[in-house]
């Protein structure tokens, strides 16, 4: 049985960071693509980072750039989600998902391309 565990959302001010560690079991996590995504309430699940499967490369969405970073560590099946310059609009709960395949490209930025997916965890950013 696949699970995706994550861990480390809390609340912080404005200004401050977080990092959210993703655990996974039950898959061959190494050759998965892994990507963070959130969903605020009454929004849609949005995309926020895809890290690649040797986690030397990650992507974020434009509104994330040079505040939130990722990596992976594959030894210990986990990855990071680094949240820097944290504004009230990161206020969401927060995904990690992965891919059920092995192939193709490691930026995918649609919630349907993933088959697993965690429980989530909420961050909360005051201002």
């Amino acid at each position: 049985q696949v699970q995706l565990v994550e861990s480390g959302g809390g609340v912080v001010q404005v200004g401050g960071s977080l990092r959210l560690s993703c655990t996974a079991s039950g898959l061959t996590f190494s050759t998965k693509a892994v990507s963070w995504f959130r969903q605020a309430p009454g929004k849609e699940r949005e995309f926020v980072l895809a890290i690649s499967r040797t986690g030397d490369s990650s992507y974020s969405a434009s509104s994330m750039k040079g505040r939130f970073t990722g990596s992976r560590d594959n030894a210990k099946n986990t990855v990071y989600l680094q949240m820097n310059s944290l504004i009230p609009e990161d206020t969401a709960f927060y995904y990690c998902a992965a891919r059920g395949t092995d192939n193709g490209g490691y930026y995918v930025s649609s919630p349907s391309e993933y088959a697993y997916w965690g429980q989530g965890t909420q961050v909360t950013v005051s201002s």
